[in-house]
């Protein structure tokens, strides 16, 4: 099934670069095609993503996007989000902002996102309040890996949990669960 789902351009390289940086916290596949889904119904969109890892998820988010959006994709690791911009670095709808994640929640000024991909702690496990308050009515908060996977640290899953119970106890949030790809937790701010 997946066979039949067009690949964001840039993909393929982006992929052989991670590999050979021994990279291995990609977002897979199922997660890609969501997301790029999901940015195609948001025209003209203000997007975040927290974690930008070397710019497999932001290829598919670009691919979604249309030609009036913006991205901005967040990480604090430059050899990683070299990858990235070596590849999407051309694309003007995209800007890299290599630096902690608490930091650019903290000091960003732009006032809300029409689209969060949270990839990464800040703006997940911990900072959650400072993402969703840049987060517009109508916004997606898009969030992965909550399933159990082999690279976890002991004792997150109850960390896993906990996050989604407290997104499914905000009230200001309709959230979606799904056990498709790494699992996936969509919200949309009321």
């Amino acid at each position: 099934m997946t066979s039949s789902i067009h690949r964001p351009r840039a993909l393929e390289a982006i992929e052989r670069d991670s590999r050979a940086i021994a990279f291995s916290m990609a977002s897979e596949f199922g997660t890609g095609a969501l997301l790029r889904a999901l940015a195609a119904s948001k025209p003209g969109g203000s997007f975040l993503e927290l974690g930008t890892g070397t710019g497999i998820a932001t290829a598919w988010i670009l691919d979604g996007m249309d030609s009036a959006s913006t991205l901005h994709t967040v990480d604090s690791e430059e050899r990683y989000v070299e990858v990235a911009r070596r590849h999407l670095g051309g694309d003007r709808r995209v800007t890299f902002h290599v630096e902690d994640g608490v930091a650019f929640l903290s000091n960003f000024k732009r006032a809300s996102f029409d689209f969060i991909f949270a990839d990464t702690w800040p703006g997940k496990f911990d900072h959650l309040d400072e993402a969703l308050a840049l987060l517009k009515g109508g916004g997606l908060y898009v969030i992965d890996d909550l399933l159990p996977q082999a690279n976890w640290p002991v004792g997150h899953g109850p960390k896993v949990e906990a996050l989604v119970a407290d997104l499914n106890g905000r009230a200001e949030l309709a959230v979606s669960r799904m056990d498709c790809a790494s699992g996936i937790a969509v919200a949309t701010r009321r």
